[in-house]
């Protein structure tokens, strides 16, 4: 890419949202383009997990697209550019890691929120730090354990952490003898709750995995169609016990 690729870029834009660019492009917000920023943060995590680097590549330029129109939307409203948004980034960088720019000897999640909590002029209430409560939620109760952990509030052993599933499971299925509704909906969150501190301990990223859990049952239950297509079947007028044996069939890589 020639050095000046950037300020091309930006001047692709610009023109894009000019009198004579694209209608669709000229329409949009900042308010319009919001799910179109989550929707590319999470083709991004795909191709990381696909592990292609030529899908990753494109898939970071329709994200960093996200960044550049929202600047440009910013500059008609002559509120900041995207000049402005990199050096805003590049200060927050330096001024997060003291340790490696300053005189600060070492790094902890504690001392990152600290300098958050600073910069937006607030104060921090609690050890779990100022977290953006639009997160995912099972992305927001793992950085929610992964803060508290860091003050040393946390289990020591992953056996004592597994007794807590089967603990919350029991008591899911207590809630679930009264029939009590706001019971049943509270342990069921304090049952994922429990579920993500157990990931946590195994290094797994719980969003992460239920994505790829809900892509697998997609893909076996498109095979699971077909096959019964090709049989010359009507999923509609199955019995469960018939959906079931090919569900057995799929998952064991069997077309008969």
């Amino acid at each position: 890419m020639k050095e000046n690729g950037f300020d091309e870029l930006i001047g692709v834009m610009r023109v894009l949202r000019s009198e004579n660019g694209c209608e669709w492009d000229k329409e949009q917000t900042h308010e319009t383009l919001k799910p179109y920023m989550i929707e590319e943060a999470y083709e991004v995590l795909e191709a990381i997990e696909n592990g292609s680097d030529k899908e990753l590549k494109e898939e970071l330029g329709d994200l960093l697209l996200q960044v550049i129109f929202h600047a440009q939307i910013a500059t008609e409203r002559a509120a900041f550019d995207i000049y402005d948004v990199i050096e805003t980034l590049k200060d927050k960088l330096i001024r997060r890691h003291p340790h490696v720019f300053g005189d600060s000897e070492g790094y902890s999640y504690r001392q990152w929120e600290e300098i958050k909590a600073e910069e937006k002029g607030k104060n921090i209430s609690s050890s779990i730090g100022k977290l953006n409560m639009a997160l995912p939620a099972l992305s927001l109760a793992r950085r929610v354990q992964e803060n508290a952990a860091a003050v040393g509030f946390d289990w020591t052993k992953i056996e004592d952490v597994v007794e807590k599933v089967h603990e919350e499971l029991e008591e899911l299925k207590e809630a679930r003898k009264k029939d009590d509704k706001n019971e049943i909906d509270e342990e069921m969150g304090d049952l994922l709750f429990a579920m993500v501190n157990l990931s946590r301990f195994m290094n797994i990223d719980p969003e992460v995995s239920l994505s790829k859990a809900t892509k697998k049952f997609m893909n076996r239950f498109e095979v699971l169609e077909r096959l019964i297509k090709e049989d010359g079947k009507n999923i509609n007028n199955m019995t469960l016990n018939e959906l079931d044996n090919y569900w057995e069939k799929v998952k064991e890589g069997k077309r008969k």
